[in-house]
């Protein structure tokens, strides 16, 4: 029975939905430009770059554009110095990015309670550069941020001990659930500091497969979308057999939550 008008305008569908390039990234290295045009055929009208596989700003710039596609994030490496960190902001102005995201922290850099308060001042800092050229810093979470650290976890010292006018997180649903907590609990905890979130499922025993083949809650998640202040949704899957047909299988259940 098809629902009638009054029902149909309170359903909200998830669009657009995005990709995290890492998902693809062998084929973006043996053709970029051919790998952008056919995710867009899929129906993906974002992406998140993970390397730019030695094109140049305006390369990267030409290729988004003849696959119609926009770039608003990509990851990038935790800078050893501040000049790397302003080459890497200068990039992203270029392209025309909004977010630049750290994925990681070096094993060395993250053992104790300390160093995660130390990680925290230095995305302050990073942040505040960023602003500068009105582009947004953000970090990207593993499973390890979910382990008590000197009694504390260190994704919540990491929400609690920034700036949150200078640095977001972009919450992997994955690592999060892998590492035993509820992402909707951090929503609602710390309001409108997820504005980018990585979109990738979970079995019972811990696998990662396509979205809607496991067991994380999608409508959950999407019904919290304004408390996280969720703006960008980016499906990946680190290790697809086949990453064209995870990347459609994907995309055809999250086009189609409401």
């Amino acid at each position: 029975m098809a629902l009638p008008d009054s029902a149909m305008a309170g359903m909200r569908r998830l669009q657009p939905v995005g990709l995290q390039l890492y998902t693809v990234r062998d084929l973006m290295k043996a053709d970029f430009e051919g790998t952008l045009a056919a995710v867009a055929k899929l129906g993906y009208k974002e992406v998140e770059f993970a390397g730019y596989f030695g094109r140049t700003p305006g390369q990267v710039k030409e290729a988004l554009k003849a696959a119609g596609l926009s770039a608003p994030s990509a990851h990038v490496p935790l800078p050893p110095g501040n000049s790397e960190w302003s080459g890497t902001i200068q990039t992203a102005a270029e392209i025309g990015l909004k977010y630049l995201v750290v994925p990681s922290v070096p094993k060395e850099q993250r053992t104790t309670l300390a160093d995660w308060q130390q990680l925290a001042k230095r995305f302050n800092e990073l942040g505040e550069a960023t602003r500068k050229h009105g582009i947004r810093f953000a970090y990207h979470n593993h499973e390890y941020e979910f382990v008590m650290t000197g009694e504390r976890l260190p994704y919540v010292v990491l929400l609690e001990e920034t700036d949150r006018s200078l640095v977001e997180f972009e919450m992997d649903l994955f690592w999060i659930r892998k590492g035993g907590q509820d992402p909707v609990a951090y929503f609602k905890r710390f309001k409108g500091r997820f504005p980018l979130v990585h979109v990738k499922d979970m079995t019972l025993d811990g696998k990662m497969v396509d979205v809607g083949a496991g067991i994380i809650d999608w409508k959950a998640i999407y019904a919290a979308r304004k408390e996280a202040g969720i703006k960008y949704w980016f499906v990946e899957h680190d290790q697809p057999a086949d990453p064209m047909q995870s990347l459609a299988a994907s995309y055809r259940y999250m086009s189609a939550l409401d």
